[in-house]
């Protein structure tokens, strides 16, 4: 093995791939990946969603995630008819198990909420749900979605 080229990888904050699958209202980036790393189980990136917005109900099917908050506040809703929620705020971490319905809303109205995002597997699975957010629909908040499915 050449530990030079199989060893440790560094993956700079310019090099995010912006390529991945999409959620509205929000902007996922990719930092490890099998294709840019040689990772096998996990997936890590980051996401960021914009002053009082919200993102559209997904879920990741059997893959668990992990997000840690950087900036901003996160607001959290999950279940059937996304009738749970908590928030969480820099240094907090948040885990979402497999298949659980969810979304995430910036309860901030003056900055993004930015966190880094850590997925138990490399298939990019966002599934976008049909699911009315029980959400307040925020002062500068637009109904357009913030990032259209790609």
């Amino acid at each position: 093995m050449d530990w030079k080229y199989d060893g440790v990888k560094v993956v700079h904050a310019g090099e995010l791939d912006a390529n991945t699958p999409q959620t509205p209202g929000m902007t996922r980036a990719a930092a490890i990946t099998h294709a840019r790393t040689g990772a096998s189980k996990l997936w890590a990136g980051t996401v960021v969603v914009q002053p009082d917005a919200k993102t559209g109900p997904h879920h990741h099917g059997e893959l668990e995630t992990v997000l840690y908050i950087l900036r901003g506040r996160a607001r959290m809703r999950w279940g059937e008819r996304l009738e749970f929620h908590a928030e969480a705020g820099p240094g907090d971490f948040i885990y979402v198990p497999p298949f659980v319905p969810h979304q995430e809303i910036n309860a901030r109205p003056d900055v993004p909420c930015e966190a880094v995002v850590v997925r138990s597997g490399q298939d990019p699975v966002v599934v976008n749900l049909e699911i009315e957010s029980p959400e307040p629909v925020g002062e500068n908040t637009s109904e357009k979605p913030f990032h259209p499915h790609r």
